[in-house]
């Protein structure tokens, strides 16, 4: 383990103004999304979407990192350029998924546990190869009835996270290390905090027990939200000071940053309540607290591009638009102007 490599890697992913793009959707994930808009679900189809993507101009500026699919690292533009040298190119840095899913967690109905370590370092020495310098692992936890999630299901998660952190750092990788409390469901904001702190401190002191050194990881939580079916939705200055208290909690001032997941939110709310935390907390946080959003960016400029070449430039617009908006949510500075372009 290289501490100043991975040190160094955090601070650059964490740089100012800037955040991530996650664009490591599964094969299914992302047929399901060309799907509803009529895209053709083939291989090409998947490859001439993202060179849309790595290919947009001034992306750099506002993204300081992507995080690519196992078929999207292996992937090339039209040139032949390989999609990460492309991100290279413009001042981005690749990064790859690797957990290989969540499955039933046997005992616990309802609830969930992620798979991928088996053969984890020798595919993050490949992958390493191939120009990834971060890695991105993904729990999910549910609130639901009944005693869900129990803290079995969250003590498996946080290990396995904590597991998959320490060989990644072991083979010079960032990882990022992403708890999701899902959205679904009708629980109130109250109960979303509580169920944040609770896996927030689990992960941390699994994080501890297994030697990850803080300053070279990247945390991806999700926001403190209200279940999508809940009664009261809650005011975006009520979700970023309790999604910032939460943080402020269980997060050690050592990690260099937070990148937040969209997790389903709309592009537009994704920004406000980023830009909530920032304007309203940024001189109280110790870390950078940013975004790491899949569709909060891409989806505006996927509904455009609908697999049509005609389209290519709006779609990219479309695309770096959200990212300029989410940048400037970064600095506290997203505004009704910077959203109208």
């Amino acid at each position: 383990m290289n501490i100043d490599t991975l040190t160094e890697t955090a601070a650059e992913m964490m740089a100012d103004g800037k955040g991530l793009l996650a664009m490591d959707e599964s094969h299914g994930t992302c047929n399901k999304r060309f799907a509803a808009l009529g895209i053709p679900q083939t291989e090409e189809m998947r490859r001439k979407y993202r060179e849309l993507i790595v290919t947009t101009p001034d992306l750099g500026k506002y993204v300081s990192g992507a995080i690519l699919y196992d078929e999207t690292i292996r992937q090339s533009k039209a040139d032949g350029t390989p999609f990460a040298k492309a991100l290279v190119d413009a001042d981005i840095i690749p990064g790859i998924k690797v957990d290989a899913g969540a499955i039933d967690l046997a005992g616990f109905p309802g609830e969930k546990i992620t798979e991928g370590l088996d053969g984890l370092a020798g595919r993050l020495a490949e992958y390493r190869g191939m120009g990834a310098r971060f890695a991105k692992w993904r729990a999910v936890i549910t609130i639901g009835s009944q005693g869900i999630p129990t803290q079995a299901c969250i003590e498996a998660n946080a290990h396995v996270l904590a597991r998959y952190a320490s060989i990644c750092q072991a083979a010079d990788i960032v990882p990022i290390v992403e708890p999701e409390v899902l959205m679904d469901g009708d629980h109130s904001l109250t109960q979303c905090a509580a169920v944040t702190l609770q896996v927030l401190h689990t992960v941390f002191d699994q994080l501890d027990a297994l030697r990850v050194v803080f300053e070279g990881m990247i945390l991806k939580p999700n926001m403190v939200l209200p279940g999508l079916k809940a009664a009261d939705q809650s005011s975006v200055d009520e979700i970023a000071d309790t999604t910032v208290k939460c943080l402020l909690r269980h997060v050690p001032a050592a990690v260099p940053g937070i990148a937040f997941l969209s997790g389903g939110q709309p592009a537009v709310e994704a920004s406000m309540r980023l830009n909530a935390m920032n304007a309203r907390w940024k001189s109280k946080m110790p870390w950078a607290l940013t975004f790491s959003y899949s569709r909060a960016i891409q989806q505006p400029a996927l509904e455009l591009w609908r697999g049509d070449d005609a389209n290519v430039d709006a779609a990219q617009k479309a695309l770096v638009h959200r990212a300029r908006c989410n940048s400037a949510a970064r600095r506290g500075e997203y505004t009704e102007v910077v959203e109208k372009g």
